[in-house]
C-alpha cells in the first residue's frame, strides 16, 4: 500500500493523465478487457444501488445486511452498492458482519453513498473540515468492506468560484486519506452546483489526485428550480473522471424503453469514455414496485449495451 506521502507525490505525475480525460479505474474495476462472468455482449457489468430499495429499508421490510442476499435471490445481481443512511453504524464490527454475508454469497461490495455528513463545499472552514473528517469512518467502512470507493456531495452556500474552491481543499484533504487505504473519493452530480458537469469536472481536475473522481447519474442534472444541465453533455465531460456510473431510471413505456433519458445515446457516451466497469441500477420512479423498476432499468441496460 503506498504511503499518503508517496501518493500525493505520484498525484502530480498522474495529473497530466488526468486532465487529458485518463482516468485510473478504482480497485476491481479494469479499465480494458472482459470482467469475470461478464456478458460478452456488454461492456460493462450490472450492480444494484441500494436506494432503489429505499421505501422498503425505511419501511422496516429489508435490512442492511440482508441487502446483499436480497439482490441476489431476486434480481440476479451480485454486486452492490451502499447508502450510509442505512447502516447500523460505520464501525469496523458492523462493517464485517456485513462482509461475511457477502463472503458466504459472493456478492461483491463495490461501494458506499454518504450523506448527512456536513457539506464538503461550506465556506466555514471549522464545519468544512469537520465534514472532511465526518468522512474518515466510511473511508474505513469501505476499506473493511473491500470497496472500491465512497460516494460525496460536493455541496456549500456560496457563490460557484467559493464553493468550487472550499470543495476542491475538501477534496482533496479527504482523497488524501483515503489513499492509505487505497480508496477513491467520487463525487455525483447531485443537485446545485455539483449538476452542472463543467463545474464539477473542473473541481475534481483541480484536486490533482489520482483517486479523485465521479460517480455520473443519467438523471441527476437538475441545478435548480428551472435550471437543468445538458444531461448528454453532461455524461461527457463526467465520464473521464468516472469510477463508476449510476443508471438513473423513472417511467417506461411499453417497448420497455426509458421515457425521460435516452439510455441508447447515455451508454454511449460511457462506452465511448472507456468505461469498463459497474454501472448501477438506481430506479427511483413511481409507477413500478421498486422490485418491478430494479428488473424494467436491469432488462433495459441489457438491451440497450448490447446494441451500442
Amino acid at each position: 500500500m503506498q504511503t499518503r506521502r508517496n501518493f500525493v507525490k505520484s498525484a502530480a505525475i498522474a495529473a497530466a493523465a488526468i486532465s487529458a480525460g485518463q482516468a485510473a479505474f478504482a480497485k476491481g474495476q479494469p479499465a480494458s478487457g472482459m470482467l469475470p462472468g461478464q456478458d460478452e455482449d456488454l461492456f460493462f457489468k450490472i450492480s444494484l444501488a441500494q436506494w432503489s430499495l429505499n421505501k422498503t429499508l425505511f419501511g422496516g421490510k429489508l435490512d442492511n445486511l440482508d441487502f446483499p442476499a436480497y439482490t441476489k435471490d431476486n434480481f440476479d445481481i451480485h454486486a452492490v452498492e451502499y447508502v450510509n443512511q442505512f447502516f447500523e453504524s460505520a464501525s469496523k464490527e458492523y462493517a464485517k458482519k456485513l462482509l461475511q454475508r457477502t463472503q458466504d454469497i459472493d456478492v461483491k461490495n463495490l461501494l458506499i453513498m454518504i450523506d448527512g455528513e456536513g457539506h464538503l463545499g461550506d465556506q466555514d472552514e471549522t464545519k468544512r473540515k469537520q465534514a472532511v473528517e465526518n468522512h474518515y469512518k466510511w473511508v474505513e467502512c469501505a476499506d473493511v468492506l473491500g470497496c472500491h470507493s465512497i460516494r460525496v456531495n460536493a455541496g456549500g452556500k456560496g457563490s460557484e468560484m467559493d464553493v468550487a474552491h472550499a470543495a476542491t481543499k475538501s477534496l482533496t484533504q479527504l482523497s488524501q486519506f483515503a489513499a492509505d487505504y487505497g480508496i477513491n473519493v467520487i463525487v455525483e452530480n447531485h443537485g446545485g452546483f455539483s449538476s452542472r458537469a463543467s463545474w464539477l469536472a473542473s473541481v475534481i481536475r483541480n484536486t490533482g489526485m489520482v483517486n479523485c473522481g465521479t460517480l455520473p447519474d443519467f438523471g441527476n442534472f437538475r441545478i435548480g428550480s428551472g435550471e437543468n444541465y445538458d444531461l448528454y453533455l453532461g455524461m461527457k465531460e463526467l465520464m473521464p473522471f468516472a469510477r463508476g456510473v449510476s443508471a438513473k431510471s423513472h417511467d417506461f413505456d411499453e417497448q420497455g424503453d426509458e421515457t425521460t433519458k435516452d439510455f441508447y445515446r447515455i451508454l454511449k457516451i460511457v462506452k465511448d469514455a472507456g468505461f469498463r466497469g459497474y454501472i448501477g441500477i438506481e430506479y427511483e420512479g413511481k409507477n413500478l414496485s421498486e422490485n418491478e423498476g430494479i428488473m424494467a432499468t436491469k432488462k433495459l441496460l441489457i438491451k440497450a449495451g448490447k446494441s451500442v
